[in-house]
This record gives structure tokens, C-alpha cells and sequence, in this order.
């Protein structure tokens, strides 16, 4: 059986789209950092934190080029914090470079929190304070 050249590049072009489209751009990892490390120190409970939502979303359209991409990547992490849970959650806004990024950092930031508590809060807290990210309460 002959394939031929035309089938083969079609393949080729739907086999590496998917590929190309699992890359987080470095604006992209940047901001999910942040969002991540924002989260876990909110999750570890550490005292005198709280979210920023304009703050995210400035930070972020700074960083991604415009509120919406901001927005659409703050869904695509909430998103994977939603199938991590087991809950329902938008297909169209789940990417699993997101969640598999944002696994990594979590897991990493989170052991430091656990590990020394009161130096990674303040560290991890006033950083995301600094960034917009979270407020001091």
C-alpha cells in the first residue's frame, strides 16, 4: 500500500499541532508561577493574605499582553485545580500544559511552605504582595 506525499503531510501538520499548542509561552509560565505561588500561600492559610483580583488581572495583562489573555489563563488555572478535585469544570478552558505546570510549582512551593512555615509565608506572601497578586489584610 502507497501512502501518499499529501496524506502524510497532513498527518504530520494534526500530529505536531496539538504538540506546538501543549507549549506555555515564558509570559505564560511567568504568570502561572506567580498565580501558583500566590495560591498555595493562600491555601497554606499563611496569616495577613488575601486575593487581589484586579491586581492579578493588571499583572497579568501586563505580562500576556491584555486582560482577556490574563483572564483566560486565571480560567485555565482554575480549570485544573477543578479536575485535580474531581469537580465539573468548561472543557474549553482546560489545558493541560496549565495543569501540569501548575502541579509542579504547587507541589514545590507547598513543601516549603510546609517545610519552614513562617520564612516561606512572609517570602512566597510579600512577593505576591509586591506583584499584585495577593493584599496584606
Amino acid at each position: 500500500m502507497k501512502i501518499k506525499l499529501p496524506a502524510v503531510a497532513m498527518l504530520a501538520m494534526i500530529v505536531s499541532g496539538p504538540a506546538r499548542a501543549a507549549t506555555l509561552s515564558d509570559a505564560e509560565t511567568t504568570f502561572l508561577d506567580q498565580l501558583v505561588t500566590a495560591s498555595a500561600v493562600l491555601e497554606q492559610r499563611c496569616d495577613g493574605y488575601e486575593v487581589d483580583g484586579a491586581g492579578s488581572v493588571q499583572l497579568g495583562a501586563r505580562l500576556l499582553g491584555s486582560p482577556d489573555a490574563a483572564m483566560a489563563m486565571i480560567d485555565a488555572f482554575s480549570a485544573a485545580i477543578k479536575v485535580r478535585d474531581g469537580e465539573s469544570y468548561d472543557p474549553g478552558k482546560f489545558r493541560s500544559e496549565v495543569s501540569e505546570a501548575a502541579s509542579k510549582t504547587f507541589r514545590r512551593v507547598r513543601a516549603h511552605l510546609i517545610d519552614e512555615p513562617k520564612g516561606a509565608c512572609a517570602d512566597y506572601g510579600d512577593t505576591s504582595v509586591e506583584r499584585g497578586l495577593l493584599r496584606r489584610y
